[in-house]
């Protein structure tokens, strides 16, 4: 069916669909009392200030353009202040192949958008938004200070170095001590080096001198302080990003201190939920609609009745990578329900569903902490057991039975 035939109802009086690529918008104006026309605009500031200035002209009040990876926000950034803007899946508006040019993707738009068939993306405030850049940032100037740690490593190895053996952490007090010794141009004697070692060490000390006995070169010396010198600079860009988010997330302290409440997740933990899913619940009606849009609770695919693939969704890659970090950590905590619900998953459904499934509870505590400004409740590790107590109880019954048919079990006793 050609699109251009579909009718619906008029929900918005006056709307504009945009194409946005990374050099051109192309712009489709449709309403009451107004023209279809269709224009390009580039992508430079001063264009897209001629773009408002026309939608303002024709008395435009809603827009609906596609997220195409950060090429949406230069514009976002003109026109936010001016129009209400749908930032919509691209998946959702495909076109038809076949029939597919920047101009009828416009147009498309601005009719879905005028029938109000359109669902807009979750753009948080402004200050969520940066912050939101910054632990993005700091998580990966993180991974490359540890891509530079293996990097460090491999160099030892191909010197004969094998401190990763005897040392616990290479880059501990002890190891850098030791490896400021090695890099010395004047040479330095294995043995020389046990001054360094601490009671705490439990390799022996004969297998520490031998794990110091290598083939140094000045290539090596030279490869391995570059490296120090390239994690330092890691190092100080962390700090300088660390403090600008302490800065940045000063006014939501309080729902940092809540949020850090929750088991496995820490002060850093906190602060990026928030930068994910902001403060404002509102703009997901229920702990399920926030689920899905992470991309942590399960698909739904059934066709003549049959369940087929329940994978978890594409959702937000960088909250669902934090959550599954979290509940890695969750899962370690004794005393906790959430201790006992990963024991309690990882027999029948593996680590990694446990864990995707204890991320998806520390979300849903995050979603009623943040919306209901309330406290988190530990329920202990007995409440999954209490949860399921007659089944438990019919289960042991079974169990015993099994092995002792005559025996005689009192259910109402237990």
């Amino acid at each position: 069916m050609d699109k251009g035939s579909i009718s619906f109802e008029q929900v918005v009086e006056r709307g504009c669909g945009l194409d946005v690529h990374k050099e051109n918008v192309v712009a489709t104006i449709q309403g009451k009392g107004i023209k279809t026309i269709t224009k390009s605009y580039s992508t430079f500031t001063g264009s897209l200030e001629k773009l408002r200035d026309w939608l303002r002209k024709h008395g435009i009040t809603h827009i609906a353009m596609e997220s195409t990876g950060v090429y949406w926000k230069p514009i976002f950034n003109v026109l936010g202040d001016d129009f209400q803007i749908l930032l919509v899946n691209a998946r959702h508006v495909k076109n038809i192949p076949g029939h597919k040019t920047d101009k009828r993707d416009s147009r498309w738009l601005a009719k879905l958008l005028l029938c109000g068939l359109l669902k807009g993306s979750f753009i948080p405030p402004r200050d969520i938004r940066e912050l939101r850049d910054l632990t993005r940032y700091r998580r990966k100037l993180i991974g490359q200070v540890s891509s530079e740690k293996n990097r460090f490593q491999k160099i030892l190895e191909d010197a004969n170095i094998k401190l990763s053996v005897v040392l616990t952490d290479v880059f501990g007090v002890t190891g850098m001590k030791m490896i400021s010794a090695i890099l010395d141009e004047g040479g330095y004697r294995p043995e020389g080096l046990l001054q360094f070692v601490h009671g705490r060490v439990k390799a022996s000390r004969s297998d520490i001198v031998e794990s110091l006995r290598g083939h140094v070169t000045p290539h090596h010396r030279f490869m391995l302080r570059t490296i120090l010198a390239n994690m330092a600079r890691l190092e100080t860009t962390i700090a300088e990003v660390t403090a600008r988010i302490e800065g940045g997330c000063a006014p939501y302290r309080l729902d940092v201190d809540r949020l850090s409440e929750i088991p496995g997740v820490d002060h850093d933990g906190a602060i990026g939920i928030i930068a994910e899913i902001g403060l404002d619940m509102g703009q997901f009606p229920t702990h399920r609609h926030l689920a899905s849009w992470a991309g942590v609770c399960p698909g739904s695919n059934e066709s003549a009745g049959k369940n087929k693939s329940g994978r978890i969704t594409h959702g937000n890659k960088n909250l669902r990578a934090l959550l599954t970090q979290l509940g890695w950590a969750a899962s370690r905590t004794k005393g906790t329900y959430f201790g006992a619900k990963y024991k309690s998953l990882v027999g029948r459904r593996g680590k990694k569903k446990a864990i995707i499934a204890l991320g998806h509870k520390i979300l849903v505590a995050a979603y009623f902490i943040i919306k209901d400004n309330m406290e988190f409740k530990e329920l202990g590790p007995e409440h999954l057991d209490n949860f399921r107590k007659d089944k438990l109880i019919a289960y042991y019954k079974k169990q015993l039975q099994h092995l002792e048919p005559n025996l005689e079990f009192d259910v109402s006793a237990a």
